[in-house]
């Protein structure tokens, strides 16, 4: 059991989800700045997530 593995994969699920949302307010913004502050929020935070739990699975090695 590798859990560098595991929390790669739990990090790049909640950056997906992240992404999402943040595209789910870009649809439906009214253009407050309320709104534009939490599309940047949620988008730079999913990205962050996203591209640290793939890197984290591609660099751990497979130990048996």
């Amino acid at each position: 059991m590798n859990l560098k593995r595991i929390f790669g994969a739990v990090l790049t699920i909640l950056g997906i989800v992240g992404l999402i949302y943040a595209a789910y307010l870009f649809v439906n913004t009214g253009g407050t700045t309320e709104n534009i502050k939490m599309l940047a929020t949620y988008g730079i935070l999913g990205l962050v997530f996203f591209i640290s739990g793939i890197n984290l699975v591609r660099t751990t090695k497979d130990e048996a």
